[in-house]
Order: structure tokens, then C-alpha cells, then sequence
């Protein structure tokens, strides 16, 4: 299940597991195995509009081939939820067209991300609100949720 921790602070998270900046964890992280995955494939695909041809080759009609450190943070975050599920990932880094990948991983396995932005995610879906305990299912209860933490912490 997909869990979201409401923050508009995104350093405030005090966890050793928490993902402060996904462009720097990736960098220092990535394994080249996780390129050879077809979900990483797609969703490199679908956000960047990039080829993967190998774990040090991706073809970007913009940039021509690159690195995998020169993917968008968002693609950047959202491989990293899905490979190291154990961590908190700030996804404030991912744009609304990472928001249907965050949903897939969230159905694949358990994760918790930090969101400081209304993500607009498309119904139906499970996703828990940590702040509250919380299960929504609808992009309305999300709105409220979402409202309701920020005038309670804010």
C-alpha cells in the first residue's frame, strides 16, 4: 500500500530512512540491475520519454544518450521507491506525471513517500494519509486530508 507523509517542510522528516534529496541518494546509490527491470524501462519511458539500452546507456530524444544520473528527479525518485521500498523518498521531487507510477508501485508493495503538494492522482485508489492514520480512496478525501494537516501543523 502506498502511505503518504503530509510535510511542507521537507527537511523536517526525522528518519533515518528518509530521502531528503533523491537526485544525490540515486547518484551514490543506483545499482546497474535496476535497468535491466522492465518496470524501471517503462516508467523511464512514460516520464522521460528516454530509452533505456543498457544500465549505462539511455537514449533521450533531448540529450541523445546519457547517464542514468542525468534522468529527471522524478524518475530518479520513483526508481528508488520502487528498489528500496524500506525508504521514506521525498516525491515532492516527482511532478504530476510520476503520480500513476507512485499509484503501481504503491499496488506492487508497501511504501511511504513525503509530499509537500497536492499530487494529482487519479481514482480509484488505496493510499494511507500517516499524519492521520487514515485510508482514502478518492482525489476529494485526499484534498481534505491534505487541508486538514496543513492547518493542524501549519
Amino acid at each position: 500500500m502506498l502511505k503518504i507523509i503530509f510535510n511542507r517542510g521537507a527537511k523536517d522528516i526525522e528518519d533515518a530512512n528518509y530521502v531528503f534529496s533523491p537526485d544525490t541518494y540515486f547518484k551514490y546509490n543506483y545499482e546497474d540491475e535496476w535497468f535491466e527491470d522492465e518496470l524501471v524501462k517503462e516508467m523511464v519511458q512514460d516520464v522521460d520519454r528516454s530509452t533505456v539500452e543498457s544500465a549505462h546507456s539511455i537514449s533521450s530524444p533531448v540529450l541523445g544518450i546519457i547517464a542514468p544520473e542525468r534522468l529527471s528527479g522524478g524518475v530518479k525518485a520513483l526508481i528508488i521507491m520502487y528498489k528500496e521500498p524500506n525508504l521514506i523518498v521525498n516525491a515532492s521531487a516527482c511532478g504530476n506525471n510520476c503520480a500513476k507510477w507512485i499509484l503501481e508501485i504503491g499496488k506492487r508493495q508497501d511504501i511511504t513517500i513525503r509530499l509537500g503538494y497536492e499530487m494529482e492522482f487519479e481514482e480509484p485508489f488505496d493510499i494511507c494519509i500517516v499524519n492521520s492514520g487514515t485510508v482514502i480512496h478518492n482525489y476529494l478525501d485526499f484534498l481534505k486530508e491534505f487541508q486538514e494537516v496543513e492547518i493542524f501543523e501549519g
